[in-house]
């Protein structure tokens, strides 16, 4: 019954662990927001800064796991590549040794004075009361949201309380000691250590019973040691669980993970065991103290990343030849490192810095094309892992619209011509239409989700409605982004009658839609979706004309560019209704021919 007790508790501190994990790494996204992909790049854009930044959160967490598992969550994003990743593993592993330092103040004088301040459950209760009173009485979500890191930090903390409590009495058996004692063979050693970490589901706690038996006096370094060597192979194991079902650059960081510390074990191996075999330490026998053993566990961490250093790219060109990319991999590779082409270097240098932009702003418009055909797809032809790349997709958008964001705003406060000001205005300007179209795209593969969850089915006339004002949403979305990639005019100023008619067209369709409803031929669940999908058609659409807009502006003579909407250049009235009559006839689901035509200003 004792055991069953043990075990239980041992998972429910595993439970409070990742849910507390969970809740600090939801808290800090919420709170930094767009800045987060910011700030990590800039604190990871060289091996040094990446090294510290691990070793940073890590000693605060206490958890090389968590550290690793949160960094295979922004590589899995996109928001960090491999060699960042691998220089913050290295980083981990060394933060990881401090929580052993932190552990002996426990054994200074029976835990008292400034031991017992530094103690986990102090910390994690100040944390929990410092979290709750922020997200209770803060009126700014910036303090709620840094209430739930805190609670998040107290959970995981108490999770690690948790699982520490529950193997305590380990340490009380004798049977258990003297089995940890006869662990002096270097390899029954290490494997005891994989073993335990593993099924500990934590180094620091690993480490920590291993400390707490150094007490006793029975434990010597010879049996200690290679225990110490197998705690960081161990820690892998969660690390390699929290890659399941992360895509293939997210694989890569666990497996770094993984052969860091089996390099670390291999090196210390026949480094350690070579020099006693010659030279016969004679500490090696000897009972250890809890001080030795965080002295030997930074030691080998630190050292093993000291080697490890110099081939961060090499290891990274390995795991890319372990685990290859397919070509929709490639395909992710090139999107997010069009984004490298915005050189903060070349700000200086507007006209170079202008043509970079440019040449982004094009490639999103390209994502945003392919991402509106996409969802448009799922309608009719749901498929999970389509609408999961319709999101994956939409969340590079988002990207491009922050960093383009933030390149074209510091662009604008360098000396600028007024040409290159009226460029970098538009560019502004189009990226927020760009950004919201895809945001719409997103909203409709929302929609189709729910109507595969709820298994809701239009009826035959309103698929047939719907398919065809789908297919004249395709044709005004791939004319706008093909007048704004190639600069056509033409093209551009056919953009608002088109535009007109996906209104129409959806205001017609919304009708004879309640006329359905009204005479039972749909239900209420299906009017919902069907509106809403209009709905989005014509906010793209609206956002088309915004796009379109851009184009136009570049051909006027003395364009106005802080008006929000300057007079363009227009189609008179003939041209405009000829444009929007024949649209609507190609696209007709009409039983009336009226359709009223107006020639509105941008």
């Amino acid at each position: 019954m004792q055991i069953v007790t043990m075990i239980l508790s041992l998972l429910c501190g595993v439970a409070l662990f990742l849910f507390g994990m969970s809740q600090m790494g939801d808290g800090l996204k919420n709170l930094a927001g767009d800045k987060l992909e910011t700030f990590l790049y800039k604190m990871t854009n060289t091996p040094v800064k990446g090294i510290l930044l691990g070793t940073g959160v890590t000693s605060v967490i206490q958890s090389s796991s968590a550290t690793t598992v949160m960094v295979i969550g922004f590589v899995n994003s996109g928001m960090m590549k491999l060699h960042q990743a691998i220089a913050i593993t290295l980083g981990a592993n060394i933060g990881t040794s401090i929580t052993g330092w932190i552990l002996c103040l426990s054994y200074i004088e029976g835990s008292s004075g400034i031991a017992r301040l530094l103690s986990s459950a102090t910390i994690s209760a100040v944390a929990a009361i410092a979290g709750i009173l922020l997200k209770m009485l803060a009126k700014r979500s910036v303090h709620k949201h840094l209430g739930y890191i805190l609670m998040g930090f107290a959970i995981l903390m108490i999770g690690m309380q948790t699982m520490s409590a529950a193997v305590a009495p380990l340490k009380e058996s004798s049977t258990f000691t003297e089995a940890v004692t006869m662990f002096s063979n270097p390899f029954l050693g290490i494997l005891l250590g994989i073993v335990m970490t593993a099924i500990l589901q934590s180094a620091s706690a690993s480490i920590g019973i291993v400390q707490a038996l150094s007490v006793t006096g029975a434990l010597t370094f010879s049996s200690a040691f290679p225990v110490i060597l197998g705690v960081g192979v161990g820690a892998s194991c969660p690390v390699l669980l929290s890659a399941i079902g992360a895509n293939k650059s997210g694989v890569r960081t666990a497996l770094a993970y993984l052969l860091e510390n089996a390099f670390g074990m291999i090196l210390w191996t026949i480094l350690f065991y070579s020099l006693n075999a010659v030279f016969s330490f004679p500490f090696v026998d000897k009972p250890v103290t809890p001080v030795l053993i965080a002295l030997a566990n930074s030691i080998v961490r630190i050292v093993t990343a000291i080697c490890l250093f110099p081939f961060i790219k090499k290891l990274e060109e390995l795991l890319l030849k372990i685990i290859k990319d397919s070509a929709e991999d490639l395909e992710d590779l090139a999107d997010h490192a069009e984004l490298d082409l915005l050189e903060e270097r070349l700000l200086t240098l507007p006209a170079l810095a202008i043509g970079q932009s440019n040449r982004v702003i094009s490639g999103m418009s390209k994502k945003v094309r392919k991402n509106v055909q996409r969802a448009l797809n799922l309608i009719f032809n749901y498929n999970q892992k389509k609408f999961e790349k319709v999101q994956r997709k939409e969340d590079l958008i988002d990207k491009y619209e922050s960093r383009l964001g933030d390149y074209l705003t510091q662009l604008s406060k360098q000396e600028m011509s007024s040409s290159q000001t009226k460029q970098v205005t538009l560019s502004l300007r189009v990226i927020g239409d760009l950004e919201r179209i895809g945001d719409y795209a997103s909203n409709i593969a929302r929609v189709t989700n729910e109507m595969n969850d709820q298994n809701i089915a239009f009826s035959e006339d309103a698929r047939r409605d719907l398919n065809t004002v789908i297919e004249a949403e395709r044709e005004l979305v791939n004319n706008t982004m093909y007048s704004f990639q190639e600069h056509d005019l033409q093209t551009a100023v056919q953009i608002k009658p088109l535009s007109a008619g996906i209104s129409y067209l959806c205001e017609i369709l919304k009708a004879r839609h309640i006329g359905r409803l009204s005479r039972g031929e749909c239900a209420l669940a299906q009017g919902t979706v069907f509106t809403e999908l209009l709905n989005s058609f014509e906010r793209i659409a609206s956002h088309c004309v915004a796009v379109s807009g851009a184009v136009r502006r570049e051909f006027q003579a003395h364009p106005d560019y802080h008006v929000h909407t300057p007079k363009a250049y227009e189609l008179n009235e003939e041209q405009y209704a000829k444009i929007y009559d024949e649209f609507l006839a190609k696209y007709d689901v009409l039983d009336s021919k009226e359709r009223p035509i107006s020639v509105e200003e941008e």
